[in-house]
């Protein structure tokens, strides 16, 4: 494995699993469900940990290690664990973490799935959730109650692009004494590092921009060895590993993070000014826009804006459903962070078993549009974003 003297780039390629007796130059893949001992002492030795080595793809793996390896070194972390999806990654994260009685203040905005968790299944094991305003940090403090465990983000938000102070929430969390976790999904930790301003564990969906290229799920959960070594061992018992050729995958994938993550936000820039100039938006929100509410602390924490972009457009839900019918280069999917440009429209897709009220409460406008600005030619990007605003 690599050095962390070398720079991002450089980690990002030149971290790699020890090569075989073949020499390769590129990691091979590790097809295997298990993994075989030399004797009797070897298998005991290795089942009760005195030895560090791959027992079974469930628990470990040398293509899942690299990955864990490279996000853990660009993230500044302990250690990590990798699983088969980034919703996986929450809940086994929440799950190895929480007993029952206890609760979690959590921004209100969070990922639709992320908030069933917390509003349907963790109920089930009396694990409540209070959900604070992003807009309002000076009210965090007042939703911590004696059995508060964790505090949760996600920065910036999805799909409202909202930016949290994560250093405000490094110093609430260690005044608490709570688990500070944040999901580092949007920005990937080529743009932040949460570890640097407290967060004691960071989330990622590394089905999104980590792959880049919407080929495959995966996930990861990279901090503090401790938090780590809870998580390993409730996720070697219930089985959400990543596999090893979608692990292998996503560590290759690592290697162009820093140049196409630069290019998207290049990109994504150009497409915000864009809309911001046109007379059918209402209002856009991209961090790196000095008009986004929370431009300063995206400046202070983040190297660059991101791929994401959201606008209002004048007319609600139907202008917005007309929006997408019009559509024509980009597509309409569920997914972000691909190399080709996405757009969706929350308030008629995936937020819309929420009420108005609730949609409201974490910035989901009827006119919402959501766009992961892709790698094309921008120029063509924009044009289709006008024709279908016309």
């Amino acid at each position: 494995m690599s050095n962390s003297a070398f720079g991002f780039e450089t980690q990002a390629i030149r971290t790699q699993t020890e090569r075989t007796q073949f020499l390769e130059h590129s990691v091979p893949l590790y097809l295997t469900s298990s993994f075989v001992f030399e004797d009797a002492e070897d298998m005991r030795a290795s089942f009760t940990e005195e030895k560090e080595r791959n027992i079974y793809s469930r628990f470990s793996n040398p293509n899942t290690s690299e990955f864990v390896e490279k996000i853990c070194q660009m993230e500044g972390a302990e250690d990590g664990y990798a699983f088969a999806t980034g919703m996986a990654a929450v809940y086994s994260t929440f799950a190895a973490l929480l007993e029952s009685g206890d609760h979690i203040v959590s921004v209100g905005s969070v990922f639709g799935s992320t908030h069933t968790l917390f509003t349907k299944y963790f109920p089930k094991w009396n694990i409540t959730t209070s959900y604070f305003d992003i807009n309002k940090p000076e009210t965090i403090e007042s939703y911590i109650q004696p059995n508060t465990k964790i505090l949760f983000a996600e920065s910036p938000t999805n799909p409202a692009v909202d930016i949290i102070d994560l250093e405000l929430l490094g110093q609430i969390a260690k005044k608490h004494n709570l688990i500070l976790i944040i999901d580092n999904c949007f920005a990937t930790p080529f743009l932040q590092n949460p570890i640097q301003y407290g967060a004691d564990l960071v989330v990622h969906s590394a089905t999104k921009l980590i792959d880049g290229q919407g080929r495959v799920l995966g996930g990861v959960t990279v901090g503090k060895a401790d938090l780590i070594r809870e998580i390993y061992l409730f996720s070697r018992n219930t089985g959400p590993a990543l596999s090893p050729f979608n692990a292998w995958v996503l560590s290759k994938s690592l290697e162009t993070l820093p140049i196409r993550v630069e290019k998207h936000c290049e990109n994504a820039v150009k497409v915000a000014e864009f809309l911001e100039s046109h007379p059918k938006v209402k209002q856009v929100k991209y961090p790196f826009l000095k008009s986004h509410p929370q431009y300063e602390i995206a400046k202070k924490q983040m190297r660059l804006g991101g791929n994401i972009v959201a606008f209002e457009i004048k007319g609600g839900i139907e202008a917005g459903r007309k929006f997408l019918d019009k559509i024509q280069l980009c597509s309409l999917s569920a997914n972000l962070g691909d190399t080709r440009t996405i757009v969706t429209h929350p308030a008629s897709t995936t937020h819309s078993k929420l009420s108005e009220e609730e949609r409201l409460a974490v910035s989901i406008t009827d006119g919402l549009v959501r766009v992961s600005v892709g790698l094309e030619t921008v120029q063509d990007v924009i044009n289709d974003l006008q024709q279908a605003l016309e």
